[in-house]
This record gives C-alpha cells, sequence and structure tokens, in this order.
C-alpha cells in the first residue's frame, strides 16, 4: 500500500528561523495529536518523480486542443499530431479523447462513492473517469478584504462547475497535506472556502508557529511565509501526482509573491509598523537608489528559483496550476496608509501578478489575473480538464539520466490553441532499477482498507471524527452504536467553531427512520427504541449512542453542530448491517478502550459499558483494551486467534482474550509501551482456517 505524503509546512517556519532570518526551506512529517515535531526531515520531495508511463520509456501527454473561444475541439486525429521530445520527432503509440463532466451525465449506473479514508482517495483518484481538483487558499498572500469578495466566486465555482464524481480537496500554507482530502462532500468544501479570511501585511500571530517568530524584522518574517506557502504548494502538488497519473489542476488563490517588502515597510519588529525605520512614511525612499535597486535584482533571483522548484514539480506530477488573483482588476499593490509611492508601487503589483503567470505559464495552466470576473475565467478550468487528447510515445532517446526532456507538441489545423505540459523528468539508473524489481506481493485489501482507515486523518474541513460498530441487538435487529469526539487542533490550525453535540438519523431503504436525535442531547429521540444513554461530553471526552436496526442497507445522515445549533459540517454514510442472528460463529464490531494509568487500565477491564475511543491514534504510554463482540452456536463463547502484525502483515506476537464484563464479550489487552511508533493491526479469528470469522483493528502509534 502507498502511504502517502506527510508534509507539515508549518515546520518549515521553524527551519527557516534557525538560518538568521534567511527563511531556508525544508519540509518534515506533520505531526498527529498529541506527537511532537519530527526531528528528520525525509528526502527532498522534488526529487521523488511520478510514474507517468507504463514502461520505462513510456510516455504519456495530456492536449488541450481548443477554438479561439476557448470551447475543445474533439474531432482531431492522430495524423494531426506533431510530437517531439529534444527536437526529435516521435511516433504516437496510443491516441484517445478523454471526455468527462464530473458525473452529471444521467449514463452514471450508481451514486459516486463516498471518501472516507486514504483507501478510498487513492483508488477512486486514480480512476480515468475523475476529475481531480485542489484549491489553494494562500492566506499569507492575500488582502483580508479580497478574500471576503472572492469567497462568494469561488463558492460559486464549486457549486456550479464540480460535478457529483468530482473530487476537491483544500489546503491553506500551514496544513499537512496528511489533512487534505481529496472529497466528493462539496457542501464541506464550500463550508470552508466560506471561511477564507486573508492576511497578507498582517502580523499578528495566530498560532504557536508564528509566535516563535512575530517580533522578527518584517521584511524575514515575510520571507519566511513566502517558503511557507511554496513549500505547502510543492507538497499539495506531489500529494495529487501521488493519487492521479492523468491531469490534475491546482487552483492557487493569491496576489502573488513579493521578494522584498519595499523601504517604507521595513519595519524592526513585524508587529510594530515603522519601527525602527527611516523610511517610514517616505513615498520616494527607493526611488533611483542603486543599492535598493540591486537588492530588488538579487532578491528577484532568488524568487525566480523558488517559483522554479514550484513548476518543476508541477511538471514532474502532471499538475496544472491555475493562478487566481482575488483582487480582480487591481489599481494599487499597497494601501495608502503604508505609505509607498506611485512608481514603487506600481513595479511591484506588476512583478506579484508576474510571479502568478510564471506558475501558470509553465504548468499547461492559466493565470486568471487582472480581471473582474473571476468566475467567467474559473470557467476554464473544468473545461480543460473535461476534454483533452491523451497521447503516449516510447521514448526514441530511451533516457535514464534523470533529466528534465522537453515535449513540444504541434496541430496541423489551423487557427486552434494547442496546450500540453512542458516535457517529463526520466529516471535515473537507480530509479530504473527500482521501477523493473520484482513488485512486493499486495496487501490483502481488507488489510489494506482497515489499516488505511487507522493511518487517516480526517480532512481539514472536518471538524469530529466518529467511529461505529455493530452488534446482536434484540428480536433479530441489529445493534448499531455510534462514537463520536471533537477532532483534536494541532499547532498551525485555523480557529474553528468547537462541535458541541451531533444530530444523528439513521435510515431505511425505504425511507423510514430507525432512529433522529442528537448526541449526547437525545431530547429528540424518535420513539424507535435506544437502549443506551449519552455521557456528557465534557472535557471532550467520547459520546456515544446505540440503537436497534434491521439487516441489510442503512444511511446514516450526520450533522455536526455548534454551541449555538449552527451546522459545522455534514456528512452521509451508505452501510451495509449485518445479520449477526446466525447459527455460525461471528463476530461483531471491535472497539478500542484507551487508559492512560494502571488504575485507569483496571477500572476499563471492568466496566462493560465504558465509552470506546473514536481515533485510532494513540501514544506509547497509553495502554489499550481491544473489545469484540462474539457469537458461538447456542450462545457459546468462542476460542479466539488474536495477533498483533505489523504494516506489512507479519505477525509479531500473540495476544490472549478474555471474558469481558459483558456476557458474550471477549477483551484483548494490548500494551503499547515496547512498540516503536508506527502502524499495527491486530487479527482476530475464530479459529486459524482462512474462512474463519476474522476482524482487523488497525491503530497508530505516534510516539
Amino acid at each position: 500500500m502507498r502511504m502517502r505524503t506527510f508534509v507539515a509546512a508549518g515546520a518549515a517556519m521553524l527551519l527557516a528561523l534557525g538560518t538568521n532570518g534567511a527563511a531556508e526551506q525544508a519540509a518534515q512529517p506533520a505531526k498527529p495529536a498529541g506527537q511532537q515535531p519530527a526531528q528528520t526531515p525525509p528526502a527532498d520531495p522534488a526529487t521523488q518523480p511520478p510514474v507517468f508511463r507504463a514502461g520505462i520509456n513510456y510516455v504519456r501527454v495530456d492536449v488541450i486542443i481548443s477554438d479561439k473561444n476557448g470551447n475543445p475541439v474533439g474531432d482531431l486525429q492522430p495524423a494531426d499530431f506533431d510530437v517531439s521530445e529534444d527536437g526529435k520527432p516521435q511516433k504516437i503509440d496510443t491516441f484517445k479523447l478523454i471526455k468527462l463532466d464530473g458525473g452529471r451525465t444521467d449514463s452514471i449506473k450508481e451514486p459516486p462513492k463516498e471518501i472516507r479514508n486514504d483507501y478510498d482517495e487513492e483508488s477512486e483518484a486514480a480512476r480515468d473517469d475523475v476529475r481531480l481538483f485542489a484549491i489553494f487558499l494562500d492566506d499569507y498572500h492575500v488582502r483580508r478584504g479580497a478574500s471576503m469578495a472572492v469567497r462568494g466566486q469561488l463558492m460559486q465555482f464549486i457549486e456550479t462547475q464540480i460535478g457529483p464524481s468530482d473530487m476537491v480537496g483544500l489546503m491553506y500554507p500551514l496544513e499537512a497535506t496528511a489533512s487534505v482530502r481529496m472529497t466528493r462532500n462539496h457542501s464541506a468544501v464550500a463550508r470552508g472556502l466560506s471561511q477564507f479570511l486573508g492576511r497578507k501585511y498582517e502580523y499578528q500571530a495566530k498560532n504557536q508557529f508564528e509566535e516563535t517568530y512575530a517580533h522578527y524584522p518584517a521584511d524575514t518574517v515575510e520571507k519566511i511565509r513566502n517558503q511557507v506557502s511554496l513549500s505547502a504548494l510543492k507538497a499539495l502538488i506531489i500529494h495529487m501526482g501521488s493519487l492521479k497519473e492523468g491531469r490534475k489542476s491546482l487552483i492557487l488563490v493569491s496576489e502573488g509573491y513579493t521578494s522584498l517588502l519595499p523601504p517604507q515597510m521595513r519595519s524592526a519588529d513585524a508587529q510594530m509598523p515603522g519601527l525602527g525605520n527611516p523610511s517610514a512614511g517616505d513615498p520616494q525612499a527607493g526611488v533611483n537608489n542603486i543599492n535598493e535597486d540591486r537588492a530588488q535584482w538579487s532578491a528577484g533571483l532568488d524568487m525566480d528559483s523558488d517559483l522554479r522548484e514550484v513548476y518543476d514539480t508541477a511538471n514532474r506530477n502532471n499538475v496544472a496550476i491555475y493562478a487566481v488573483d482575488p483582487r480582480g482588476l487591481p489599481g494599487f499593490e499597497f494601501d495608502i496608509n503604508e505609505g509607498v509611492g506611485f512608481q514603487t508601487d506600481s513595479k511591484y503589483l506588476q512583478s506579484t501578478m508576474d510571479t502568478l503567470r510564471l506558475l501558470a505559464e509553465n504548468t499547461d495552466g492559466r493565470a486568471i489575473v487582472n480581471r473582474n470576473d473571476i468566475a467567467a475565467g474559473m470557467k476554464q478550468i473544468t473545461r480543460d480538464s473535461s476534454a483533452y487528447y491523451l497521447i503516449g510515445y516510447n521514448s526514441l532517446q530511451t533516457p535514464s539520466d534523470g533529466k528534465f526532456h522537453e515535449i513540444k507538441v504541434r496541430v496541423k489545423r489551423p487557427g486552434v490553441q494547442v496546450r500540453s505540459r512542458k516535457g517529463y523528468w526520466a529516471l535515473n539508473q537507480e530509479e530504473v532499477k527500482r521501477a523493473t524489481a520484482p513488485k512486493t506481493p499486495a496487501l490483502p485489501k481488507p488489510f489494506e482498507a482497515a489499516l488505511s482507515a487507522a493511518v487517516s486523518r480526517p480532512s481539514s474541513a472536518s471538524v469530529m471524527r466518529s467511529w461505529v460498530g455493530m452488534s446482536r441487538g434484540e428480536n433479530g435487529k441489529t445493534r448499531i452504536t455510534f462514537v463520536w469526539e471533537p477532532l483534536p487542533k494541532l499547532p498551525g490550525d485555523r480557529p474553528r467553531e468547537e462541535p458541541s453535540r451531533v444530530s444523528l438519523t439513521a435510515v431505511a431503504p425505504d425511507g423510514s427512520p430507525y432512529f433522529r436525535g442528537r448526541v449526547p442531547d437525545l431530547a429528540a429521540a424518535s420513539a424507535a427504541p435506544a437502549t443506551g444513554t449519552a455521557p456528557a461530553a465534557a472535557n471532550r471526552a467520547p459520546s456515544r449512542i446505540t440503537f436497534d436496526v434491521q439487516p441489510g442497507r442503512m444511511q446514516l445522515r450526520v450533522s455536526v453542530e455548534g454551541s449555538a445549533s449552527q451546522v459545522l459540517d455534514t456528512e452521509t454514510r451508505e452501510i451495509s448491517v449485518p445479520d449477526l442472528t446466525s447459527a455460525q460463529p461471528m463476530l461483531g464490531t471491535a472497539s478500542i478502550l484507551r487508559a492512560r494509568t494502571a488504575r485507569e487500565f483496571q477500572q476499563l477491564k471492568a466496566d462493560g459499558a465504558a465509552v470506546p475511543a473514536a481515533g485510532r491514534e494513540f501514544s506509547r504510554i497509553e495502554h489499550l483494551l481491544i473489545r469484540v463482540p462474539t457469537y458461538g452456536p447456542g450462545g457459546t463463547t468462542p476460542a479466539l486467534n488474536v495477533r498483533l502484525l505489523n504494516r506489512a502483515g507479519q505477525s509479531m506476537s500473540e495476544l490472549k482474550a478474555e471474558p469481558a464484563p459483558t456476557p458474550g464479550d471477549q477483551q484483548i489487552d494490548c500494551p503499547l509501551a515496547s512498540l516503536p511508533p508506527g502502524e499495527y493491526v491486530v487479527q482476530i479469528k475464530m479459529g486459524d482456517q482462512d474462512g474463519a470469522a476474522a476482524e482487523l483493528v488497525a491503530f497508530r502509534i505516534t510516539g
């Protein structure tokens, strides 16, 4: 199973501080809840090219052909194309016109699959009939007013241009790619866009990362922000490239990047504008100054180098960047109170827009800049992803030099616009050996799915996590246990409204409700029999409710509410409810109880009503108790075979199951102190036979 890239953009800031304000970039693994920042950075992601080819020398090129109005041209044949690599003609081996509409047609036989974990994200994004988009909200480089003005147009894009099968991710500079989920929950994405608030040239610290450098000179803080934003952008590109081989669209919402603040804004303390700056308030400061011109030239070279890393990474991963300037048709770069003269302001305004154009033009995207009708310009984003030609050829160069090879595509038909990626990065000799080496046998699908669910952190648009368990109910029914808890905030997370309760509706296939109520507030519960009570949600403890349903299909509708009953998030799940009344040996859903002290662990062992944990991330100081309902013939309690497996599926140790306080349940002692950080799976089986009933319980140890 491919592990997704975990890159905490916020960590780049801390590394930047150790270079005397030079703001050098580095990417570190994301910190799960309760874990300190990782100290050892992984290899540079830009050196890890994705696989574009079916063979070592096979190259695929996405080519967009449009008329003068931007409409796709879909009647071309292979003979209409000329493809060259490094100036040498190539023979087209495969040719296909790709047409996608985001699942809007009536030919869709079943609703698009909901994206719940990494496994779903990877499998669905890799499909040829799925369009993949990501929106990067660069709040560090967008003014507050511009962000508020563009919210509606971004939400309109999601509502009108994105189809039900399209997958969309949302990311801010300080977020880790681990928290970015490419989702089909477009309403959650729209809610995230509605909260977009720019912070350009506002240096008040919002989290513990920013507090560490809050009083650095304004120019240094701005450089750190540039590096944080660009490193996060690269991490998002790499994540998108790892999900899908074909064309992907990244929408960068930004006013562009400034390599060096004007003299008027270079205060000695970013928190105190004008402090220690003799040029503050002087509109002519720096004009016709040779030293200032040299500083700007040098800073411009550094910015060009940083941007080149971004678009080179995008080309490696076949990601097109669409740069959207939320200012619309701007007249000025700086506000009047910042005291920058017209000549300097005009120069900075042009340079910021040029940075956006540079990223777009070098990645086969578009720069939607200097125009008020942003929504109309963004329609072209889905057009480009909806109809394009997929051309493949075996490179006559047979390159294995690890270098960039330029691709040029020409069309013989006059009057059309041709756009394609600029080239590809060839594998080097070491990468060729790895690519041609025998493949490691794939893990069984159930094991892979369980492990993926354990290592997945909910999307940044989510505010809570939940767990659904199933056990034998009364009168032939199956008992559903729903547990939820607020999602812990990580350092660097944006401020958000904390969830207070969850409204839950369970619906039968005919539309009749099994259960309707709030967790933990059950005042609105329906007449359906509820067999549990909801403990208070104090101290962020998990909350639980249980109810009985008929075996078969069930739809679970979840609405997360804040303290004022405002809706923070929604989710709909399709659940297959098993019939646990069979005479054959069966297992219910295993739950995990967590204890932090020996006394707490002993209390959990004796408490049959203890509320399980909703999350699957734990620290080594915790002690787990895994509890599973078991059903043997004639009411007997079957023997269990329990093993602890590593993430490769190899057995590490045997665990012992013993009776739990609730009749029929068994519980397994699983201490974590001796295990290193990583992912693990507890395999629970009735006997040793391959066909025996089994449960897989995956979890992660963070440190």
